[in-house]
């Protein structure tokens, strides 16, 4: 644990955890083995001479709620000026990225191998499927599921399935689906 971080009572932290600096962890936690708290969000822009990238200083934080559950080698990124926040109850499977500026609210769940890019807003009880991505900028409002290995390039309403690469909504999908296996037996 770095400097100016805070961490409640009775949180379990695994070895190899690094918990970076000014980051505040709730009570009732568990971190698994090598969990990764404020990294330096990925944000790069062109130098002005146009031969290669120039870092953008990641200053903000990440705030952890109460009885969150992170699993082995997940990164929480820390905001570009404020806080990465993860709501209380959140369970966060391992290997699972969730980038600089993200806001989950509380009880997401996050399956394995599952990521979301920079500044993306989870509202309460979201669930993401394994290996499901969300781009950046993106709201996924309460309630909404998004399936195992989605891609979700837009906003998705409050109790909405999505599935599928791009995703949208599993019925239409799923109707998709079956008429491109209609054409290909005909």
């Amino acid at each position: 644990m770095l400097d100016d971080s805070k961490i409640g009572l009775k949180t379990v932290i695994w070895p190899g955890t690094v918990i970076r600096e000014r980051s505040q962890i709730g009570s009732y936690c568990i971190f698994h083995n090598n969990v990764s708290i404020g990294a330096d969000g990925f944000g790069y822009r062109p130098s002005e001479d146009g031969r290669g990238l120039i870092k953008i200083i990641h200053i903000g934080n990440v705030v952890i709620g109460n009885a969150v559950e992170i699993g082995a080698n997940s990164c929480v990124d820390r905001a570009k000026f404020d806080s990465t926040i993860i709501g209380d109850g959140c369970k966060i499977d391992n290997l699972v990225q969730i980038g600089h500026n993200c806001i989950l609210g509380r009880c997401c769940i996050m399956a394995g191998h599952s990521g979301l890019a920079g500044s993306v807003t989870l509202g309460d009880g979201v669930i993401i499927g394994g290996s499901a991505s969300i781009k950046d900028h993106t709201t996924i409002h309460a309630g909404a599921v998004i399936a195992a290995g989605s891609g979700v390039m837009g906003d998705v309403a409050a109790g909405k399935t999505m599935l599928g690469y791009p995703a949208t909504e599993s019925r239409d999908k799923l109707r998709e689906w079956a008429a491109v296996r209609k054409l290909g037996k005909n």
